[in-house]
């Protein structure tokens, strides 16, 4: 089974993230998606983030009538920070009967060779990556990868949570049961951004 994989804080999931993973399934060859939920991005800021179980919660709700995703804890058991190269490895080992592909944002290009054996990951795992604004110029001569022409998703959990602490009303930005839960949780109500948020 080719299994394309999604890494990310998902802080909190929203509907740019779903409509990539719907476009991803039906335009690759992915017969499978999973949301790898990262505890702790090592690029991000560390107290922004809301629990890892929390984040894990919402991804499920959100994609509960579909069978063909699925959210992954296997950085949770992992040490921290994460590094992709490590989880790529560790889920190749633990399911050698799947072919994975790492899915990600054009804009990762500008400093993905600083990720953890990057010439590894270009190597071994395809790469499908999906515009984000302004990084058209980074897409050029981009090895073991498919560039995909996915709608440009130009939302942000940066947004999500600085609306919600502002007191605003987004019910269309999120999935209906995926808002009603944050409410009812009072999550992001605190939420104080900072430049290096994201």
């Amino acid at each position: 089974m080719h299994v394309g994989l999604f890494f990310g804080s998902f802080n909190p999931v929203h509907i740019g993230h779903l409509a990539i993973a719907n476009y991803i399934t039906a335009y690759t060859g992915t017969d499978r998606l999973w949301f790898v939920v990262s505890p702790h991005n090592p690029f991000k800021k560390k107290q922004t983030l809301l629990s890892e179980a929390d984040r894990l919660h919402l991804i499920n709700i959100a994609i509960e009538a579909h069978p063909e995703y699925k959210a992954s804890n296997i950085e949770f058991k992992m040490p921290k920070p994460s590094y992709t190269i490590d989880t790529l490895t560790c889920l190749s080992e633990k399911y050698p009967q799947h072919r994975f592909s790492l899915i990600m944002g054009s804009d990762n290009l500008a400093f993905f060779r600083k990720w953890k054996n990057s010439d590894v990951i270009i190597a071994r795992y395809h790469r499908y990556i999906y515009p984000r604004p302004g990084t058209a110029h980074l897409l050029k001569g981009v090895e073991n990868a498919t560039v995909v022409d996915a709608p440009l998703m130009d939302i942000s959990s940066t947004f999500i949570r600085t609306a919600i602490a502002q007191g605003k009303d987004l019910p269309f930005f999120l999935p209906e049961k995926v808002y009603q839960y944050i409410k009812e949780m009072h999550f992001y109500e605190n939420y104080v951004p900072s430049p290096l948020n994201e």
